[in-house]
């Protein structure tokens, strides 16, 4: 199964419950059963009035959560062209449920955010009441290299970020550091690597019959004081308004020209972002920048049914499938896309990806009135 789960005594004798992903050769990529057990033990730590508060956090040094294990949703849709797998339906709908259950845990849910957080495993940091990341932090939705798009929630935080800041991280897939997810408010603390085993033995010292908030936040303010020395440059920010100027632009093609003409710029970190777009799957830009603008009055449970359709229709169409063969399964690193010019996908295609792909009820139905 990939997961460790253990609780730990507190001197007033209050519990704290630790997931750990423990796929460390995957970069812990989320599997089904990963994400299943995930979620009862969660259930279950919020139901039990001795579990106070839970860690969530990822074996080895290279990764929290590197994503969803996209691979095995592909190999199971092989040769089924239009049809949405069984698998990708259970463990879609899994995957969100768990990333909503997160948003609105009634514990504090600390999640300790190191080296590589992408995709799904996004998704699960920006759930969490406490996001903690640090100097090897590199967040990411770099979907646009395997032709699916920024879901886990990512049409709920991207389209809240300042500006033209979401749309362009989900259009290029560009990675942010642990300064830039403070400056967007993707992250909450900023600690040192080495200090996950000193947070943990201030957890058990806290006194959890009164005044948690204020204890945490005490405990939190002294360790990030320690590690701020260690604060890397900001990259994101401080382009903001180049970024905006540069997509001011009326639709996905204009954001995608526009970036093209950045290949050559002096400015490094915009031309390897423009780059990645450019190498990437043309359908998922236009998904990003509908879909950046369809949620941004969304509740989160909306969002949620939203990304549910879309991921589902993306199983359906064939940019999915051809970028994770090209990237994940083959590796040639050539992906032949259906739609190579973005100007001429049909808007019917893309509407498509919107649509209703089951029979009955949303299987989300339950997160709100869809």
């Amino acid at each position: 199964m990939n997961l460790q789960f253990e609780e730990l005594t507190a001197a007033d004798g209050a519990r704290l419950g630790v997931a750990t992903l423990d796929a460390e050769k995957s970069l812990n990529a989320l599997s089904l059963p990963m994400i299943l057990a995930l979620q009862d033990r969660l259930d279950a730590w919020e139901s039990d009035s001795g579990i106070v508060c839970v860690l969530l956090r990822g074996n080895g040094e290279k990764a929290f959560c590197a994503g969803g294990d996209v691979r095995a949703l592909i190999e199971a849709g092989r040769g089924k062209t239009g049809t949405v797998p069984p698998l990708a339906a259970h463990f879609f709908a899994a995957e969100y449920r768990l990333d909503y259950k997160l948003h609105t845990y009634s514990k504090p849910l600390i999640c300790w955010g190191h080296g590589y957080v992408l995709g799904g495993g996004m998704g699960l940091l920006q759930g969490a009441s406490i996001r903690v990341v640090t100097p090897s932090s590199r967040l990411a939705m770099p979907e646009v290299s395997i032709g699916l798009y920024p879901d886990v929630g990512a049409s709920w935080f991207l389209s809240r970020l300042p500006g033209k800041l979401g749309l362009f991280l989900g259009l290029t897939g560009a990675h942010i550091n642990g300064r830039d997810a403070l400056d967007l408010d993707l992250a909450d603390r900023f600690l040192l690597d080495g200090q996950q085993e000193e947070m943990i033995d201030r957890l058990l010292q806290i006194n959890w019959q009164e005044q948690t908030a204020v204890q945490l936040n005490s405990l939190f303010k002294a360790l990030q004081q320690e590690a701020v020395v260690q604060l890397p440059q900001a990259q994101w920010l401080p382009r903001r308004k180049a970024i905006d100027e540069l997509l001011d632009v009326a639709d996905a093609p204009g954001a995608w020209n526009a970036l093209k003409l950045e290949l050559g710029s002096h400015d490094a970190l915009i031309a390897k972002a423009a780059k990645t777009l450019i190498e990437g799957c043309p359908m998922t830009a236009q998904l990003v920048w509908e879909q950046i603008q369809r949620a941004r009055h969304m509740s989160l449970a909306e969002v949620f049914q939203l990304e549910y359709a879309m991921s589902l229709n993306c199983c359906r169409h064939p940019e999915f499938a051809e970028g994770v063969r090209a990237r994940l399964i083959d590796k040639d690193q050539t992906p032949r896309w259906h739609w190579q010019d973005i100007a001429t996908i049909p808007l019917a295609v893309i509407d498509a990806h919107f649509e209703k792909a089951w029979e009955g009820r949303h299987p989300l139905a339950d997160l709100s009135e869809y």
